[in-house]
């Protein structure tokens, strides 16, 4: 179970999965007991902490009392293994399948060329490790090098971070870009990154300004890649020595990697299209979904949902969710693009842009912002913000509106769920 999310979602996600068994703690149970009538396929609860209820059991007793060697299950690749729930950044949440293969074929095509883990490194991640992104870090990836990972129970704060890093003596440290800006802005002057090798940034596009100024203050490389849920990791990464600023990079090889229009024909060099990828780690299906499965696999191809251009050099530059994507004054507008600008300003840490009907009921760019720490809210901040996406990007380009906030809604990967912005 996932301590990122609410009471509510993990009831969803149980009831959902049909499961007959779950394996959790204490304080992750107790809000769900009284509901355990809405799991009617529910039959056993194992509380890795202890529990006294006359039905649930105390995982730690059941596995001493199990037997030291046991005989393994004859499986084969094509079998499903496992299953991860989506992040719900479109809405609510899946299950995709993954089979007993695709772990493996992550780990070959992805962590081995382009991580490159030894036996010595010391990996730290600030994402939630229930995730695939994560969790490709802190399970398979280490356990495949006999890479040690350093387990944080508590919240990735960016003071955590550094804590971490600096008491384990982390080579590897995974997040999202979200939390490098946030420790860019939480880093004194003691602030010691000495013993990374190499930073990993996923779940959200890295802006380039973002990238220069981590390099910048410490030095260390940071790796912008895509993946998805459904296939299991990354497919498209920048590797050490070939990295592009504010592109994902290019296809990870293994991978076939197209852009296509909406009839799935292959859009035309440096135009925008749908990214859809196909690969030995691309999931079955979502469970109990067969409509949804439908729409985002043809064949042999999965439909990521993601909007992207492609460069001479074959580096690919996110643009948006299909969803996401804006026709401004018969223009294309990346909200992608005009985030990447806003951010570049001095006074912004993050923003996000949706559409917004104005009052001839046309859809404009609307921004919202979150101002980075002793920055105060005002119209002539605003009106600055607009001005400077418009010299930095094609001037059709800026936020009609720019609305100020403190935060911004996000899944527990640390994605902005766009359609709460938009309701």
């Amino acid at each position: 179970m996932s301590f990122a999310v609410t009471p509510v979602e993990q009831a969803f996600l149980l009831a959902d999965s049909g499961a007959h068994a779950i394996v959790t703690t204490a304080a992750l149970w107790a809000p769900l007991r009284s509901r355990r009538g809405e799991f009617p396929a529910l039959r056993h609860v194992l509380v890795v902490d202890g529990s006294e209820a006359p039905d649930e059991r105390d995982f730690a007793v059941l596995v001493n009392a199990s037997p030291a060697h046991l005989s393994a299950v004859p499986t084969r690749s094509g079998d499903i293994a496992f299953w991860l729930h989506t992040s719900g950044s479109t809405g609510a949440p899946k299950w995709a399948m993954h089979r007993q293969r695709d772990m493996l074929y992550s780990e070959r095509l992805y962590a081995t060329p382009f991580i490159g883990l030894q036996p010595r490194d010391v990996i730290v991640c600030g994402s939630p490790c229930f995730h695939a992104y994560p969790l490709g870090f802190t399970t398979y990836f280490a356990l495949k090098a006999g890479a040690s990972v350093v387990l944080n129970p508590e919240r990735a704060t960016p003071v955590r971070l550094f804590e971490l890093i600096h008491a384990h003596r982390a080579t590897v440290c995974v997040g999202v870009p979200t939390l490098y800006a946030q420790m860019l802005q939480a880093a004194g002057q003691a602030a010691d990154l000495s013993s990374l090798r190499l930073c990993l940034a996923a779940a959200e596009p890295l802006p380039a300004d973002l990238y220069q100024r981590w390099r910048a203050r410490f030095g260390v490389e940071l790796l912008d890649g895509l993946g998805t849920t459904e296939a299991t990791h990354c497919f498209i990464s920048n590797r050490m020595g070939d990295v592009r600023p504010g592109s994902s990079g290019r296809a990870v090889p293994g991978y076939a990697v197209r852009l296509v229009d909406e009839s799935g024909a292959d859009v035309a060099p440096g135009e925008i299209g749908n990214l859809v990828i196909s690969g030995g780690s691309v999931f079955a299906g979502y469970w109990n979904r067969p409509e949804a499965t439908a729409r985002v696999l043809k064949g042999q191809w999965y439909s990521t949902g993601d909007k992207y251009c492609q460069d001479g050099d074959g580096y690919f530059w996110y643009k948006g969710r299909s969803d996401d994507m804006l026709r401004v004054s018969g223009h294309w507008v990346s909200p992608a693009e005009v985030e990447g600008a806003l951010i570049s300003h001095p006074a912004v840490l993050e923003a996000a842009v949706v559409g917004h009907v104005d009052t001839d009921e046309l859809v404009k760019p609307k921004a919202f912002v979150v101002l980075r720490e002793g920055v105060a809210a005002s119209a002539s901040l605003a009106d600055d913000l607009k001005a400077h996406v418009k010299a930095a990007i094609a001037p059709y380009n800026y936020p009609r509106w720019v609305e100020f906030c403190d935060g911004l809604p996000k899944t527990a990967t640390g994605k902005i769920q766009r359609y709460k912005l938009r309701r």
